[in-house]
């Protein structure tokens, strides 16, 4: 074990000291890798780009114009105008128009509590806005009245903390889940503003273990399915539990890794398939429609990651998603490329080091994994100390063009998803920002913080400098945070 190990390292530092492309196009150069990545680069520009006639006067790049260069006011003028012969904007265009104007001025605080923040989340709609805290608490925001509370919930039968929650599709019901085995659901939608826990209100609870369980288990992630009837959970058994919510039972167990799960999603409106991360470095694939009677095996999986994946997002579309993983990366794949060999690789680093409050070694950093099948590699933020979370930017005003994710360097960070840049840096907390949230139409991003704070950022208004001088804070202490 210990040759392979040493051999393995050899081969991670060789592909770290070969360099590349600083965009990080996957570990497999060639013209399959370079075919997979130009597909996301053009759907990016058909969903983000402006119409062609817009930009037909511009200064151009190679010989084309440079899409990023068409200012608002062109754009307007050229509407007005009916340049397109639309006499309108397209969905592209309107995404290259909003997309612009990114969230990023000095923060407005929406609460502030004595208790870590670790979810914040807005509704499909961007009506409502839910915010967890360790300290058995989650708020739901009316953002559309002033972010007035809409409903203060006590959980019931807590764990540690509050490690996700999730909104209905028809946002009339939450789930909250913990380190234990059973969900609680909320009916959002009751005239009961103070919901505590069999008090003032029922929350039922869903429980994901059976009777053959013989250890119980926490739940790290869960999210409902596109038509509201199912629930999916990654969990602490290394496993993949699915709830009929009209059946009120668990329906599949799924032992999905070789250790904890610590998130997972639906890949598209189907719900026929299932992404995965796991401590063990894998991101995997599973297809419900393969499952028979002789397993439950992956349709595939991903490696690139040198460490755990701490969270995964899916652009929708069932082909795409990025990952946070705790070797200070994310990661964007084409599950096209996944492989069928789900090889577990020796981990490259001291087996001792552990991501909750130790500093990610220097020399790990530079390392890249000989295998990796992930299209791009986004670096610059920090995963440690809590599972940070990672997302692709809205559909409606940004077309996904840029992905966001929280930092344990206290900040958010921003990248551009085809080139890989960091376009934004959002600095203003005193602790780990585990969760983030893009409101789905307006350019706003709501930020969770252990400092207890959820900031509202949005674009600079008019008495606003667009590039606003960083805000001043008090040193921030080390502290050794030890869990989840």
């Amino acid at each position: 074990m210990r040759a392979l190990r040493s051999k393995f390292w050899r081969a991670c530092e060789e592909k770290g000291n070969a360099g590349g492309k600083s965009d990080g196009t996957g570990g497999n150069e060639g013209e399959t890798s370079d075919q997979f990545h130009h597909e996301i680069v053009q759907l990016t520009k058909l969903r983000s780009g402006p119409h062609e006639l817009f930009s037909r006067e511009t200064p151009k790049v190679g010989g084309r114009p440079r899409a990023s260069s068409v200012s608002t006011f062109k754009m307007l003028a050229g509407r007005e105008a009916n340049c397109s012969g639309r006499g309108r904007f397209s969905a592209a265009d309107g995404c290259h128009v909003l997309s612009r104007y990114l969230p990023v001025s000095t923060p407005v605080e929406v609460d502030n509590t004595r208790s870590r923040a670790y979810v914040s989340q807005f509704s499909a709609d961007g009506s409502l806005f839910v915010a967890a805290f360790q300290g058995s608490h989650i708020r739901i925001y009316n953002v559309d009245k002033g972010w007035q509370v809409h409903k203060n919930i006590l959980a019931k039968s807590l764990r540690w903390t509050i490690t996700d929650t999730c909104l209905s599709p028809d946002q009339r019901y939450l789930v909250y889940a913990s380190l234990s085995p059973v969900v609680h659901i909320v009916d959002v939608g009751s005239s009961t503003t103070e919901s505590l826990a069999n008090v003032t209100e029922i929350h039922d609870g869903l429980d994901f273990s059976s009777y053959e369980d013989t250890d119980e288990f926490g739940i790290f992630s869960i999210k409902f399915s596109t038509d509201g009837k199912e629930l999916v959970a990654a969990t602490s058994d290394a496993s993949i539990y699915v709830y009929d919510l009209q059946a009120n039972t668990r329906t599949l167990h799924i032992p999905a890794h070789q250790a904890d799960v610590n998130t997972v999603c639906f890949a598209d409106e189907s719900g026929h398939v299932i992404y995965s991360g796991s401590d063990d470095h894998l991101c995997k694939v599973w297809d419900r429609r393969c499952f028979n009677d002789r397993g439950q095996a992956a349709a595939g999986v991903l490696v690139g990651h040198l460490e755990g994946v701490t969270f995964i997002d899916s652009r929708g579309d069932g082909r795409y998603l990025i990952s946070n993983g705790k070797d200070q990366t994310t990661k964007l794949w084409d599950i096209r490329k996944m492989t069928s060999n789900a090889t577990t690789y020796p981990r490259i680093r001291d087996p001792d080091w552990d991501y909750r409050w130790m500093e990610y070694p220097p020399h790990a950093k530079t390392m890249k994994h000989p295998r990796d099948l992930s299209l791009t590699t986004y670096s610059g933020h920090s995963v440690l100390r809590t599972l940070i979370r990672c997302y692709f930017s809205p559909e409606y005003s940004t077309g996904r063009k840029y992905i966001f994710t929280g930092s344990s360097d206290c900040c958010v960070y921003i990248y551009d998803l085809v080139s890989g840049a960091q376009v934004g840096c959002l600095d203003y907390h005193e602790g780990p920002v585990r969760d983030v949230s893009w409101h789905p139409i307006y350019p706003m991003l709501v930020s969770s913080s252990w400092d207890g704070r959820i900031m509202k950022w949005e674009f600079p208004g008019p008495d606003e400098d667009s590039n606003p001088p960083a805000v001043k804070r008090k040193k921030r202490a080390t502290r050794h945070h030890f869990l989840y």
